[in-house]
């Protein structure tokens, strides 16, 4: 999508240019997504340096990308509403996750599951653009990027790795070497190849019965009949309904990606809001 050509990444940049790559490849696929990596660039460019001339000018040009990008997609919700927009994201970040995660369990290593946990921890950072992360977002991100780096040290060092979670140890990812061809990034020339690129269809679509999530991450969902009756007239305040609304959002983004898990525990968490007062 994004037609205008981006200017070399000035070196003070540089905590960026993975989020810009991720936007760049998920163009075409997952354009929702696209966006708001740009925007977290953007914004976290801004704080970085926005007063040198190269820094500004290429703060511009991005800037120019996001306003193209929102009036192609301005009738989007996912682009007008925040809440659909975050959801949109955590739930793709979530999937991103789990594919990797559930390849790591089954010990099936390869480039593609690396730069899955990579691009999820990625992803996660760009959540900041709504708020702060959750707790299980911040482990999340935490557990994606050092297995990431435990992978691909494993493998470099032509070691196998260890599946599912061990002690986490210092593990340094260095994706710059990972991305070839990382340069032309700004150039808006650069195509990802399949080899190195996560591709949304080859997400398990069974459900992840089994996997064991690090702590603080998403929970299987409750079954229905956990969910309390109503025992009398519950008050509800303006900010219980936007909450439950917001975890109605959050399903219907989960179904988007059929994940059914998701959408159930989100729906429950409405319910049980709007019937009892409480989360």
């Amino acid at each position: 999508m994004a037609a205008t050509a981006l200017p070399p990444l000035p070196p003070q940049f540089k905590s960026i240019q993975h989020h810009l790559r991720t936007a760049q490849e998920l163009d075409r696929r997952e354009p929702v997504v696209a966006y708001y990596c740009r925007l977290y660039a953007m914004q976290t460019g801004m704080k970085i340096d926005s007063k040198t001339p190269e820094c500004r000018k290429f703060l511009s040009k991005l800037m120019d990308q996001l306003e193209a990008m929102k009036k192609q997609f301005g009738d989007n919700e996912a682009i007008t509403q925040e809440i659909v927009g975050s959801a949109h994201v955590e739930n793709y970040a979530l999937k991103m996750f789990l594919y990797a995660d559930n390849e790591d369990r089954s010990g099936q290593f390869h480039k593609n599951m690396i730069k899955s946990f990579y691009t999820a921890s990625l992803l996660i950072d760009v959540l900041t653009v709504f708020g702060e992360l959750s707790e299980e977002n911040i482990q999340h991100r935490k557990y994606a990027r050092w297995k990431a780096a435990y992978i691909h040290n494993c493998l470099k060092n032509g070691e196998t790795p260890q599946p599912g979670p061990i002690g986490m140890e210092g593990e340094s990812f260095d994706a710059e070497r990972e991305e070839a061809g990382s340069s032309s990034l700004h150039s808006g020339t650069t195509q990802p190849t399949s080899s190195s690129t996560f591709e949304a269809n080859n997400i398990p679509t069974s459900n992840y019965t089994g996997i064991h999530i690090p702590p603080g991450a998403h929970a299987p969902a409750n079954t229905p009949a956990e969910v309390p009756h109503n025992t009398g007239e519950v008050r509800l305040t303006p900010e219980d309904f936007a909450r439950a609304q917001k975890y109605c959002k959050y399903a219907g983004s989960a179904l988007q990606y059929e994940d059914v898990s998701t959408a159930v525990q989100n729906l429950q968490k409405a319910l049980k809001l709007l019937i009892t007062g409480r989360e």
